[in-house]
């Protein structure tokens, strides 16, 4: 992938970070996103000095109400290396310390057929006098994270040369565990992306990000949770808090669960749908699929019942539904 951009006071020595794991043998797309987050955070805290203070570290370590808490631990876990870096040059910055991974027994939001059918009304509807390329890049972005199952970052991570439009493929890069794959795109989403780039990918190069802010940078993925509740507040669909949901992330949810018991109802042998299932969203082996399975067990019954006997001879007895 190719390296992002950093703008806040820190940018030089992120870039210098960044070399010094990469001639370590790690793979700089591994400590990328955690490091944009930084950046950025450092530049809304209006950061001026290279200097992170005790105030500054705070609130970098808060847990964000729509932040996951695997998504909290690497985030501040991984800076803290950062840190340490920045410390042992000389640079006056508070080290946090390491949080801990609290298990959680956290259940995905999975939105029905009207739920989704008015929440992709208010995105089809949705104009910004800030950014008028939003309407058009809305529509596209959401569906991605809906149809395809993709994660917030890795679709915004999308750059132009990362789309193959005659075929209807996009090549995935800024993934989860470095599991980086490709995404094919139904007929209707596949005529949408043509029309989105029939109006805006001539004003990009191949190596541009094709979801964009206003003054032509990357998206920020907390800039889409709050549209992600606006729209969600059109719909009429409630905002639960509290790591309820519905999250974003609840789409790639959804997309599995949905995907799994389309593929049961189309009498696929379930041996033969875990892998392609599995390999789709970017798990690294099967069991990271566990929890889609189950959620669609729970959800309908009548799979439960034809399945079970199979589900508890690959994963296991015990771990209950």
């Amino acid at each position: 992938m190719s390296r992002p951009v950093f703008h806040s006071v820190f940018a030089d020595e992120i870039n210098s970070y960044l070399n010094y794991k990469m001639s370590s043998g790690y793979k700089a797309n591994s400590f990328c996103v955690n490091l944009r987050h930084f950046d950025y955070f450092c530049i809304q805290q209006g950061i001026k000095e290279p200097v992170f203070t005790t105030e500054d570290a705070v609130k970098w370590v808060r847990k964000k109400d729509t932040e996951a808490t695997t998504t909290h631990y690497s985030r501040v876990n991984a800076i803290k290396q950062f840190l340490m870096f920045l410390s042992r040059k000389g640079y006056d910055v508070f080290v946090t310390r390491d949080i801990k991974f609290k298990p959680t027994e956290f259940q995905p939001y999975i939105y029905t057929e009207d739920e989704i059918r008015r929440y992709f009304h208010a995105v089809d509807a949705y104009e910004s006098v800030r950014n008028r390329k939003d309407a058009i890049q809305y529509p596209v972005l959401f569906r991605l994270l809906y149809c395809c199952g993709t994660r917030i970052n890795e679709t915004l991570g999308i750059r132009k040369q990362d789309v193959d439009l005659e075929n209807g493929i996009v090549k995935l890069f800024e993934t989860k565990n470095d599991c980086e794959r490709y995404i094919v795109l139904g007929n209707d989403l596949h005529t949408l992306v043509k029309q989105f780039a029939e109006k805006c990918f001539y004003l990009l190069n191949d190596g541009d990000y094709v979801f964009t802010t206003s003054n032509g940078g990357r998206m920020n993925g907390d800039g889409i949770y709050e549209v992600h509740r606006l729209f969600l507040q059109q719909a009429g669909i409630p905002y639960l808090g509290g790591g309820k949901g519905p999250r974003i992330h609840d789409w790639r949810h959804t997309m599995a669960v949905r995907s799994f018991k389309q593929m049961m109802d189309a009498g696929m042998d379930m041996y033969v749908a875990l892998p392609i299932l599995s390999t789709y969203l970017g798990h690294k082996t099967i069991f990271a699929t566990e929890r889609y399975v189950r959620l669609t067990m729970g959800i309908y019954p009548y799979i439960e019942k034809k399945f079970r006997s199979k589900i508890e001879k690959v994963f296991g007895e015990g771990s209950g539904i």
